[in-house]
C-alpha cells in the first residue's frame, strides 16, 4: 500500500508518499490548483505510484485541497499540520507554520490539537511578504536572509504589505544599504509571527514549519523575539503533506 499526502498551498504544493514507496517533492502551485493536481498525478505515475490504484489512499489538505478530485479524504490544514508536526517533534509541542498566505500556531498536547491561532488576511507576517520584498530588492529568498544576517535592522512599522513595501521603496530611495533593508524586512516578519504566537502559552518544544522552516537565520530571529528556542526543521515545509499521508494510513486501518 502507498499512502499519499498532498498539501496544495497558495504558492507551493507538497507531496509525501509513505508505504511501499518513500517519495517527497514540492512544486509551484501556479495559477490553477487543478492543473497542479494533474502534474502531481503524472509525476507520481512516473515514479510508479498510481493515485487511482486500489493500493493507494490519498488525503488532500491545504488552500487548494478541494481541487484534488482523486483524494479519498479531504482534511483541514490544522489537523494535518498537527499530525505532521507531532511526528517531527513529539506529542507535546507547538508548531509555528509560516505559509505563503497565512501563519498558524498549533498547540499539540498528548498528541491531540489543544488549541490553534491563525493570523488575519493581511500577508505582512507570511512568506509571501518576504517573497515580495526579496523581489523588490532583486534577490532570492535565501539571498535576502544572507544579506539580513550582515545588516542592521531598519524599522518597518506598517502592518499592511502595501504600506510596508512603500517604506522599503523609501529606504531604497534614500540610498540605505540593501543588507540593512533586508534585516528590517526579516525582523518585521519575525515580529508579527512572534506577536501571534505570544497570544498562547507555548510549551518548551517549539518547531518551525512551512517554507522558512530550514532557515537558521529566521528561526534564530524568531527565537529572540519569543524569548525561547524555536527549532528549524529540515523537512518542515512537508509537515502538512506528511500529516496527510500519516492520516491516510490511519484512516485505512
Amino acid at each position: 500500500m502507498n499512502y499519499i499526502g498532498i498539501d496544495i498551498g497558495s504558492t507551493a504544493s507538497k507531496v509525501v508518499v509513505k508505504g511501499d514507496a518513500d517519495i517527497h517533492f514540492v512544486l509551484p502551485t501556479g495559477w490553477s490548483s487543478k492543473e497542479t493536481c494533474i502534474t502531481i498525478k503524472e509525476r507520481l505515475l512516473e515514479s510508479g505510484v498510481d493515485v487511482l490504484s486500489e493500493e493507494t489512499k490519498v488525503v488532500a489538505t491545504g488552500y487548494g485541497r478541494v481541487a484534488v478530485d482523486f483524494a479519498d479524504h479531504v482534511i483541514t490544514e490544522i489537523t494535518c499540520h498537527a499530525r505532521g508536526g507531532r511526528d517531527m517533534a513529539g506529542d507535546n509541542c507547538a508548531i509555528i507554520d509560516v505559509g505563503g498566505q497565512d501563519t498558524k500556531v498549533i498547540l499539540v498536547e498528548g498528541g491531540m490539537v489543544q488549541d490553534f491561532l491563525m493570523n488575519d488576511k493581511c500577508s505582512a507576517g507570511t512568506g509571501k511578504f518576504l517573497e515580495i520584498m526579496a523581489n523588490r530588492l532583486g534577490v532570492t529568498l535565501q539571498e535576502l536572509f544572507d544579506m539580513a544576517s550582515a545588516g542592521k535592522v531598519l524599522p518597518i512599522s506598517s502592518l499592511c504589505t502595501v504600506f510596508a513595501e512603500s517604506e522599503v521603496i523609501n529606504y531604497i530611495g534614500e540610498g540605505q544599504k540593501r543588507e540593512d533593508i533586508a534585516a528590517g524586512v526579516v525582523d518585521s516578519v519575525a515580529n508579527k509571527v512572534a506577536q501571534l504566537a505570544q497570544k498562547k502559552n507555548l510549551p518548551d518544544k517549539v518547531i518551525l514549519t512551512g517554507g522558512l522552516s530550514n532557515s537558521t537565520y529566521f528561526t534564530r530571529t524568531l527565537s529572540e523575539k519569543l524569548g525561547q528556542m524555536v527549532e528549524p526543521t529540515e523537512y518542515g515545509r512537508y509537515a502538512g503533506a506528511l500529516g496527510a499521508a500519516l492520516l491516510a494510513k490511519e484512516k485505512n486501518r
